[in-house]
């Protein structure tokens, strides 16, 4: 019993902090990451400073959970689309649809998801390391696909940062309330990104 009430409990704070980041994001492309202080950041999501703080201690805790919480969900969408009997372009399109539903829906469009430099070296060198796994993950689509003869041969890992370019920089100029929904430029960059990869 008191098993299910932690995990309750731990997934009430895990939508209350993902809350507070969707929050957080209208605000920081508002007014730039840099010049974002905790308060409009509570302002933003209907809360307190003092309730604020006991979720994230620091800008950069918030920073830190916005970079390790989508990287993680990206991670586990790359293995679980791996997995899963797809030609090599559609898992690729499929993996660029999960990166920007959740960069674009889930988290607003958060432009802290870029913001690696701003973080203490300890907790960067965590997020520069799930990156580069996560970056891997995908090489290893484009690789398949060019093993395979789907794509015209390339050097993957060149083609892979400029895709990966691409769908982050997307969390720079989309604006929610734009005339343009998430799904729309997810299914648009899948076919764009995929095709120029073709022989």
């Amino acid at each position: 019993m008191v098993q299910k009430s932690n995990r309750r409990s731990t997934r009430k704070a895990l939508a209350t902090r993902t809350a507070i980041l969707r929050a957080a994001a209208g605000v920081f492309r508002d007014r730039g990451f840099g010049a974002t202080g905790m308060r409009e950041i509570a302002a933003a999501a209907g809360l307190s400073p003092g309730n604020l703080y006991y979720y994230f201690a620091s800008k950069q805790q918030l920073l830190f959970f916005c970079q390790h919480h989508s990287l993680g969900r990206m991670l586990e969408a790359a293995h679980a689309i791996a997995r899963r009997r797809l030609d090599p372009a559609e898992r690729l399109r499929t993996l660029i649809r999960a990166h920007l539903t959740l960069i674009l829906d889930e988290l607003d469009g958060a432009a802290a998801h870029l913001e690696v430099e701003a973080l203490p070296p300890a907790l960067r060198r965590r997020v520069v390391a799930e990156r580069d796994r996560y970056e891997r993950a995908v090489r290893r689509m484009v690789e398949t696909g060019c093993r395979r003869g789907t794509f015209a041969p390339c050097d993957a890992a060149l083609v892979t940062r400029a895709l990966l370019g691409a769908l982050n920089w997307t969390a720079r100029w989309y604006r929610p309330d734009g005339p343009t929904p998430p799904a729309q430029v997810a299914e648009a960059f899948a076919d764009y990104l995929v095709k120029g990869l073709m022989p």
